[in-house]
């Protein structure tokens, strides 16, 4: 969990600057700052779902598919939301215009999609690598400062769901260990769909389309799912 661990700390550190920096920039340059955030996280997304090109293209597209099916179904998209609008309404009842909702929702999605998250959290659990999850820390200390100084201290909150959702990965790594390994078609597949759920992030903080990337969420299983099936035949 020490990966993990640093990497809440970098986000709670990079949204302590944010919030100091954020106060003293006018609206324009808030805007400025997170389309320029959203710039960045466009290319890593491009780069990352380009991973298709090293395995089967089909199973990331069989992924994204059927995880944004499964993810309508399910209704992650508004279940997030309706969290993110019930710790608005515990830290900022009285702000009509706060954006606690907004800074949570965004910044989750933002930590956890990467393959980063991934790969980090099951290298910390099974060989006690803790470096990836260290470069995840010092890129979401980054992003968390950006966003922070646009959408508020909200983006704070976000630390608990990476706390969550790494751990959880880092403590059952056991049982991915013979699936999600390096260079496999299901790491591959799994990497490309989150860079894909990633450009998704970026065309939001743009304010182009919002795609709804939290029911896209089942991909990252249904990716490596497909590729694994059709490795075994």
């Amino acid at each position: 969990m020490t990966g993990t661990f640093a990497n809440v700390g970098a986000i709670l550190a990079g949204s302590l600057l944010g919030l100091v920096v954020g106060s003293r920039l006018p609206p324009g340059l808030q805007e400025r700052v997170l389309r320029g955030l959203g710039l960045i996280v466009l290319v890593i997304g491009v780069d990352l779902g380009l991973a298709w090109r090293d395995t089967n293209a089909l199973f990331v597209l069989g992924g994204v598919l059927l995880g944004g099916l499964a993810g309508e179904a399910l209704d992650i998209e508004g279940r997030l939301a309706r969290l993110g609008d019930k710790l608005q309404s515990w830290f900022a009842r009285h702000d009509e215009h706060s954006t606690v909702s907004e800074g949570f929702f965004t910044a989750s999605l933002l930590f956890c999609v990467g393959p980063l998250a991934v790969v980090g959290a099951l290298q910390d659990g099974l060989t006690g690598d803790h470096e990836a999850l260290f470069t995840k820390a010092m890129l979401d200390g980054f992003a968390a400062i950006a966003l922070t100084a646009s959408l508020g201290w909200g983006v704070a909150l976000a630390a608990g769901s990476v706390l969550v959702y790494q751990g959880a990965l880092t403590l059952g790594a056991g049982l991915f260990d013979s699936i999600l390994t390096e260079g496999s078609d299901a790491l591959l597949s799994m990497t490309s769909a989150g860079g894909i759920l990633i450009v998704g992030i970026a065309l939001k903080l743009l304010d182009i389309t919002d795609v709804k990337v939290g029911n896209y969420l089942p991909a990252l299983l249904f990716a490596p799912a497909i590729a694994g099936i059709a490795s075994a035949f």
